[in-house]
């Protein structure tokens, strides 16, 4: 089974370029994140002609995450417990759609926008942070209670969890995505017995380059988007790739898929 993850950074903007890639790559199930739009919005058709099934969260134009899969999606999940909303300047939380779980031929996946903290000490920055603990909590539960079963945590974490994750370490003092805090944070998932599944097979490769500045031809980027799998999952694992290519060309996302092969 060949699983994937990949900020699409609007789905009804890239809905051609990620089904060619999907088709193209024989990509079994993919969770996608920032799809940015309502479930009446989404593009299923373009999905559905290509063989996939969507199985999607989203709640205005922004955040929103998916699974399109050629395999039934089954024990679906909106959310994690005590997952937190934002709640900014004293105003009421707001529910932001982030987390979405479901199993595929036993494997166990989740599609995860983690928020992006914007700035140390913004509100938004204490925001991801809860956030964070709050999923160890719960990946502690899911671990412990099904030790057996495949799992899997997908997407963008906007973490750089290593000063080789980011172009120039020197242009990140004092900003988010690689703060000690959210280092620690990513930490966590290993101290509950998940590993990063790609980098042993990619040692290197940056997952994001942002559109301005010539990042991507100047190959300015960042590692942030991950796949998180338990030991089952691990043991599984016996390809990876992080798809820069689909980096260039026409209005891509800012994001690349990042790609791992399981056995049966």
């Amino acid at each position: 089974m060949r699983v994937a993850t990949h900020n699409v950074n609007s789905i009804r903007t890239r809905v051609d370029r990620v089904v060619d890639w999907l088709v193209r790559s024989n990509t079994d199930v993919l969770a996608m994140q920032e799809i940015k739009c309502k479930p009446d919005q989404f593009p299923y058709q373009k999905f559905e002609d290509a063989g996939y099934k969507i199985t999607m969260h989203g709640l205005n134009q922004w955040n929103g995450v998916a699974f399109a899969s050629r395999i039934e999606a089954e024990d679906i999940e909106i959310g994690f417990s005590g997952m937190p909303a934002f709640g900014k300047g004293g105003k009421d939380p707001i529910e932001e759609a982030r987390a979405l779980g479901a199993t595929f031929n036993g494997v166990r996946l989740w599609s995860l926008y983690v928020p992006n903290g914007r700035e140390v000490n913004d509100e938004h920055y204490h925001y991801k942070l809860e956030w964070l603990d709050r999923l160890a909590a719960n990946t502690a539960e899911w671990v412990e209670h099904e030790p057996d079963q495949p799992l899997a945590l997908m997407g963008d974490f906007n973490i750089a969890p290593l000063d080789t994750d980011v172009w120039d370490i020197d242009d990140f003092a004092g900003a988010t995505h690689v703060s000690e805090p959210e280092r620690q944070a990513f930490e966590a998932f290993e101290q509950i017995g998940l590993q990063d599944v790609v980098r042993p097979l990619v040692p290197q490769g940056y997952t994001y380059w942002d559109y301005q500045q010539l990042r991507f031809p100047r190959n300015e980027g960042m590692r942030i988007d991950f796949i998180l799998g338990s030991e089952p999952f691990a043991e599984r694992v016996t390809r990876a790739v992080i798809d820069r290519d689909e980096r260039k060309g026409e209005a891509p996302s800012d994001h690349v898929p990042v790609v791992v092969d399981l056995t049966d």
